[in-house]
């Protein structure tokens, strides 16, 4: 039996069991829109903590069937299984519904299947680094547009929600959507078709998790296959360029590049303080199109970062590919204002600037953020994931005054200083509680000299001393308010 979703396609769930792996935002979010679609849904999550059990809880209340403890084991009568992004594809589940011929599909998938004949476009946007920044910046620039959009995604807006909530409740439908994916819902979305996507960078990531970095790119590369119009990439990064080439896409759909440089033909780049358009203007070999100045991205705040302006010039590729007005890219990126602990100035003091840039949680966001500053007292350090940290060293050792270490894998970082930055005074402080905090930012603030930046980048997860990289720039900026004179 075939059914009809809220938006009028046919959904093909209605009497289907389908488990659900994980009990986090988007697993309840799919967990409750298959239910509602008419499905039999089990949840099954290996944890059995009070955070699970009242997650479990609310989803028993309508009808769904939690199981707690035990991910591993397939429940019998399972037509398909719905991942939450973080669940490993080696894990006993999937293989258990693999031998069972049971198809395995995350959020991403089921909401591109949701969808309506006259459903919102999407626009994707991916990458190692600056994500949920190019994809606020381009909901900003669409809606100075006057369109009807919404930043969604791995961003945190579970995309399922936005989907079956089109056009109900006497609200206008969207008319395209900025969607944040992550390398993890890529891999689970074979179906995705968008109408352009951008893979901003690539470097190391989550290897643990996707087995090597040939199948990291891979996944990444999935946003590009079947796209209509463009497909954006990263001029200084060939990887994201050798994607593009690789991609199966539709006939007619373009290689746009960005470049903080002077752009060619198809491509968007700086000249003189200026973003400018070469791709989507009548004569590509000779015209040029003004869309913002520089200083129209984040304005009040500080210089913007080389890293926040090619994510503007790739937010403002795919806002042109959906056909934006040159103005509009400049009013909605004067409108944006990044998130917090992203490059955010925290305070000014005795001639330092103090900056939380507690997002970078990898070596690639950190040598980006150290990039942006030319003294710079440096306090890093966390859990590596695996990473190594001598090429981050060896790029940034000409701007470090000096480092503060603080966190469980403080040593990697430590071992790279001395062999590649021997001369710069390093503050190792064995500690992983978070009172650590206050500490290092006294440190650095004795390191420091007028002219000088006090960056928090730390290229490492936050996991080990704090609940998440919010907590851990929130701390951070607190110790910044604590300093006086007398701790000078």
């Amino acid at each position: 039996m075939t059914t009809q979703g809220p938006t009028g396609v046919p959904t093909g769930f209605s009497g289907q069991h389908i488990t659900v792996a994980g009990l986090g935002v988007s697993g309840s979010s799919a967990a409750r829109a298959l239910a509602g679609l008419g499905a039999r849904v089990t949840v099954v999550d290996g944890g059995d903590g009070e955070k699970q059990r009242a997650a479990a809880r609310e989803l028993t209340e309508q009808g769904i069937i939690v199981r707690l403890g035990d991910g591993d084991t397939l429940p019998e009568g399972t037509d398909l299984v719905v991942t939450s992004p973080g669940w490993k594809p080696d894990s006993p589940l999937f293989a258990a519904a693999a031998a069972a011929g049971v198809e395995v599909v995350g959020d991403v998938e089921i909401a591109w299947r949701l969808r309506g004949p006259d459903a919102a476009a999407w626009l994707g946007v991916t990458g190692t680094n600056g994500k949920t920044t190019t994809v606020r910046m381009l909901a900003s620039i669409l809606e100075a547009e006057g369109l009807r959009t919404l930043a969604v995604g791995n961003i945190g807006t579970p995309i399922i929600d936005v989907v079956l909530g089109q056009g109900q409740d006497g609200a206008a439908p969207y008319d395209v959507l900025a969607v944040e994916l992550s390398s993890y819902q890529l891999h689970w979305a074979p179906s995705l078709r968008a109408h352009s996507a951008a893979v901003l960078n690539l470097a190391p990531d989550h290897l643990d998790w996707h087995g090597s970095m040939e199948a990291y790119a891979a996944d990444k590369g999935r946003i590009y296959e079947g796209n209509t119009v463009a497909c954006v990439y990263n001029a200084a990064d060939k990887a994201t360029e050798d994607l593009v080439r690789e991609a199966d896409v539709e006939e007619g759909c373009r290689a746009i590049g960005f470049t903080l440089g002077t752009p060619g033909p198809s491509q968007l780049g700086v000249v003189e303080g200026i973003l400018v358009d070469r791709a989507f203007v009548e004569n590509r070999q000779q015209q040029a199109q003004e869309l913002a100045e520089v200083s129209d991205i984040a304005p009040g705040s500080v210089t913007p970062a080389p890293h926040n302006i090619a994510n503007a010039l790739a937010a403002a590729a795919l806002a042109r590919a959906f056909g934006v007005r040159p103005a509009a890219v400049r009013d909605g990126l004067r409108a944006f204002h990044p998130d917090a602990h992203r490059i955010q100035l925290v305070a000014e003091l005795d001639g330092v600037t103090y900056v939380d840039d507690s997002k970078a949680t990898n070596t690639h966001a950190a040598e980006a953020s150290l990039a942006a500053y030319e003294h710079i007292v440096w306090i890093a350090g966390g859990l590596a994931k695996g990473a190594t940290f001598d090429e981050l060293v060896q790029k940034s050792a000409a701007r470090l005054r000096g480092v503060v270490l603080i966190g469980a894998d403080r040593a990697l970082i430590r071992e790279a200083l001395a062999r590649h930055a021997p001369e710069v005074p390093v503050v190792d402080l064995d500690r992983t509680d978070t009172g650590a905090m206050p500490e290092a930012v006294r440190e650095a603030a004795r390191l420091a000299e007028p002219g000088d930046t006090v960056l928090l980048a730390p290229a490492c997860a936050s996991m080990d001393m704090f609940v998440n990289y919010n907590k851990r720039g929130e701390a951070f900026a607190a110790a910044v308010g604590e300093l006086t004179a007398r701790d000078l």
